[in-house]
């Protein structure tokens, strides 16, 4: 409700009492429907609300409101506060956390570490508000309640939006490739030169050939054959 003025359905009341602005340009000025402010001049809307002079309070001119009842056309503007309001401050810390949720928080945490293990304690505590203290113990599952946590998505529980998360993760990442490429250059190596230059010794290869098999005679094969049978046949007598 921008540019509204302060309690206006009772400066709507007001307006309608006291003025002969239609009703398209107090709704206009109220920032309410036409068919609001009809009703409140049928006394069907607002009943019992005792209305708010916007003169009074310094929202609204009265040559103003004059303008307007001479021009039905125009639109009343609203006065510049002359008070400012400091803006409010926003604080860095853990988010507050709903009592209705908090005891969400661990299962919310337990999602986090398994699914975006990059992400660091200080980051979840931001997400979800909590406690390192926490963080620590459902990681080494000496929570008190660590048997009967479930991984629970903290978006769909509604400790954090969506966007959070992702800007959170993408943080995470960024610094994880060069983590990694830190640790990778003290793991790998490089061989020596004579043994990557070096041209290894490999026993000759020496080809061999299989022995040329002999054509088979079947005449001599069954010639073996009646001999042998003869000699058995001998050999039973």
């Amino acid at each position: 409700m921008a540019n509204a003025p302060l309690m206006p359905k009772a400066t709507a009341v007001w307006l309608v009492e006291n003025t002969a602005l239609t009703f398209d340009q107090i709704a206009d000025f109220c920032k309410l429907h036409v068919l609001e402010v009809k009703g409140i001049a049928d006394g069907e809307v607002a009943q019992g609300i005792k209305g708010l002079d916007p003169v009074s309070t310094g929202q609204l001119a009265r040559e103003e409101i004059e303008r307007a009842e001479k021009n039905p056309n125009h639109r009343l503007k609203l006065l510049e506060s002359k008070v400012r309001l400091p803006e409010a401050k926003r604080r860095r810390g853990p988010r507050y956390t709903p009592v209705s949720k908090r005891q969400d928080r661990p299962n919310a945490i337990l999602w986090l570490l398994r699914n975006h293990p990059e992400l660091k304690d200080s980051q979840i505590m931001r997400l979800v508000g909590t406690t390192k203290t926490t963080i620590e113990s459902i990681k080494e599952r000496t929570h008190w309640n660590a048997a009967n946590l479930t991984p629970m998505d903290p978006v769909t529980l509604g400790l954090c939006s969506q966007i959070d998360l992702d800007i959170e993760v993408q943080r995470a990442s960024k610094d994880r490739p060069a983590a990694t490429a830190a640790a990778g250059e003290h793991d790998v190596t490089l061989l020596p030169v004579d043994v990557s230059t070096g041209e290894a010794e490999h026993e000759p290869f020496v080809a061999t050939r299989k022995p040329r098999e002999e054509p088979i005679d079947l005449d001599t094969v069954f010639a073996k054959l009646g001999g042998s049978r003869k000699s058995e046949a001998e050999d039973e007598e």
